[in-house]
């Protein structure tokens, strides 16, 4: 049983809904990153979704735009990246990690190396944003076999027929775009989640988390109770970018936390 498909069941046996934080690896700097990690995990993340910064990262809004370009002018690479997962794994064996990015660096590695790279640090899924699942068979394949879950997005226009190939590829659990738009785009609209929602669990067994638009812990508890996770990236990536590096850590663990609880109050 993957480290993700495990949390989702005891989270589903206590009733509880998943915290799934993002931040981009390497802001606010590669030294905090892996600090950044413990941090997320110490302050009630379930899983944790780490970017692979990307320099033309076409489905982020500008918060998570900068976080990618400072990334980069730090020389993250994605290579970095896989060892920083390895880095966090030497001190936590249980919390999953979701490496979440673009195709273009996966693909200059090659997808064996990558998956195989995946398994040996301790990456557990991989959601990348421009592979839909129609042009994911070869990615699907290196990752199945490495015991890596693919992860997919669906957005709120997507048709039953593209559900359908998800639900039949999808590990883990299915990150569905609570909006039209780019991450950090506002007008969250909880009604359409709630009409959405039932479509897609018609489709899909495994647990369904909703992101893009949620920013603060009244939307997050509001969103828990219509579906089985909370992802928070942008509002994240913006208490990163408000912070200093000495108070970094603890501001994102105050905000974390503060959002465990609002998911936990149901």
């Amino acid at each position: 049983m993957s480290r993700i498909q495990a949390t989702f069941e005891k989270l589903k046996q206590d009733n509880r809904r998943a915290l799934i934080p993002f931040f981009t690896a390497g802001d606010p700097s590669l030294a905090l990153t892996v600090p950044l990690m413990h941090a997320l995990a110490g302050a009630g993340a379930d899983v944790i979704e780490l970017g692979v910064p990307f320099s033309d990262p076409m489905a982020d809004g500008p918060v998570i735009q900068r976080a990618s370009e400072r990334a980069l002018k730090h020389r993250m690479t994605l290579r970095g990246v896989l060892g920083m997962v390895a880095e966090f794994r030497t001190k936590n064996s249980t919390t999953p990690v979701v490496l979440m990015g673009y195709g273009n660096p996966i693909e200059a590695m090659g997808w064996g190396l990558f998956a195989k790279r995946c398994e040996e640090v301790g990456v557990d899924g991989v959601l990348t944003v421009d592979f839909p699942p129609e042009e994911s068979h070869e990615a699907f394949l290196h990752l199945q076999h490495h015991g890596i879950d693919p992860i997919f997005l669906l957005a709120p226009t997507t048709l039953d027929a593209r559900i359908e190939t998800v639900a039949r590829l999808a590990r883990g659990y299915v990150y569905y775009v609570s909006l039209k738009g780019v991450t950090g785009a506002g007008n969250l609209d909880l009604s359409d989640i709630e009409k959405k929602i039932p479509q897609l669990r018609k489709h899909i067994k495994l647990p369904i988390g909703v992101g893009f638009g949620i920013r603060d812990a009244a939307t997050a508890n509001a969103v828990a109770k219509l579906c089985d996770g909370v992802v928070v990236g942008s509002r994240i990536v913006q208490e990163i970018e408000a912070s200093t590096e000495q108070n970094v850590i603890a501001n994102v663990s105050r905000l974390v936390g503060e959002l465990r609880v609002a998911i936990d109050k149901g």
